[in-house]
């Protein structure tokens, strides 16, 4: 399964996008701020560029998993949504710089921390529907997973 992110408005404080499932469009993105970092960088120069939890990974492809429980979502209580996956997010592997990636819902790039929210951009500066959108992109990566499929995800 390939998912493609194309950020489509790069402002001072998010960047807006369009996620593509194996090249249909799925749904809107909200990241943080782009900061033109590139996959094939040196360290040094994305650690020196970088402003942590507010800047949104380097352009280039990625493997995703769906087998890493994240510590931050076994909270049910406040993450109830992420109980029915067993706190199983989409986690973006091998990012320079960056640890602990993944693919959640939110609403604007103050839920983001340098990850990817899927939603509707409908408002400016956030997305909406975004459990919903998680939802429906989880099933598709979970069943890309059961059939043993790479999911890669590219951003361009």
């Amino acid at each position: 399964m390939k998912l493609l992110v194309k950020r489509t408005y790069k402002g001072p404080k998010y960047t807006i996008g369009k996620l593509y499932v194996d090249g249909q469009y799925f749904c809107d993105t909200i990241e943080d701020v782009d900061r033109g970092l590139k996959q094939g960088m040196p360290l040094n120069d994305i650690l020196r560029i970088k402003v942590k939890s507010k800047t949104c990974i380097p352009y280039g492809t990625y493997v995703v998993t769906i087998n890493v429980v994240s510590g931050k979502y076994s909270n049910y209580t406040k993450y109830p949504f992420a109980k029915e996956v067993g706190a199983r997010m989409p986690r973006i592997l091998n990012v320079p710089g960056f640890e602990g990636i993944l693919i959640h819902p939110g609403t604007t790039e103050e839920d983001t921390d340098g990850c990817l929210i899927v939603g509707q951009n409908k408002i400016k500066g956030k997305v909406i529907n975004s459990q919903v959108t998680w939802r429906n992109l989880y099933k598709l990566l979970e069943k890309a997973s059961k059939r043993r499929e790479l999911i890669t995800i590219t951003y361009e």
